[in-house]
């Protein structure tokens, strides 16, 4: 494995590329009206986009790299290109959140009193409890939430197609 590929232009590239198609989500949602609507069909696309561009990260690599490619060299791959990817989407919703919809954090709470009323049965001073605290550092609990179930989801998601994928020369012979 002497002519080992450069792993960081991958990284970067299908980073960027997710970065991107999730951001192009989020602006479809707030294009739409759909910004503080409660749906799942947003988080399984991003959460398919997750493992697709994974996939297609280290596949690439292990086509550039002759066929070749070790447990750890994919979950280095899947994880960067995860974190690169989520940095981009946290500085959109710090764009969002701070210059395009500066009441961003009270609608969301509002919304999220809404969706527990009507999705829970709470009372009114159930919500008034569980949602008391929600807007102190507001925007530092949405960034530590992406970030964090990003680079699980990732995480995982790498931990898989490294373990399907692994191939050194050692196997070959």
């Amino acid at each position: 494995m002497e002519n080992q590929t450069n792993s960081k232009s991958i990284i970067l590239n299908y980073g960027l590329y997710l970065g991107l198609a999730s951001v192009i989500i989020a602006l479809i949602k707030y294009a739409t009206g759909n910004l503080y609507v409660q749906e799942y069909y947003s988080g399984i696309v991003g959460i398919l986009l997750l493992i697709a561009f994974i996939v297609l990260g280290i596949k690439k690599y292990k086509s550039d790299n002759g066929g070749f490619i070790s447990f750890g060299q994919s979950v280095k791959i899947g994880i960067g290109l995860t974190m690169i990817a989520t940095l981009i989407i946290i500085a959109y919703y710090f764009l969002l959140s701070t210059f395009i919809e500066p009441d961003f954090a009270a609608n969301s709470i509002e919304a999220q009193k809404v969706m527990l009323a009507d999705s829970f049965g709470m009372t009114e001073g159930q919500i008034e409890e569980a949602t008391k605290n929600a807007g102190d550092n507001f925007s530092l609990n949405l960034f530590g939430g992406i970030l964090i179930m990003n680079l699980f989801l990732g995480g995982i998601t790498s931990l898989i197609a490294g373990a399907i994928m692994k191939k050194s020369e050692e196997e070959t012979y």
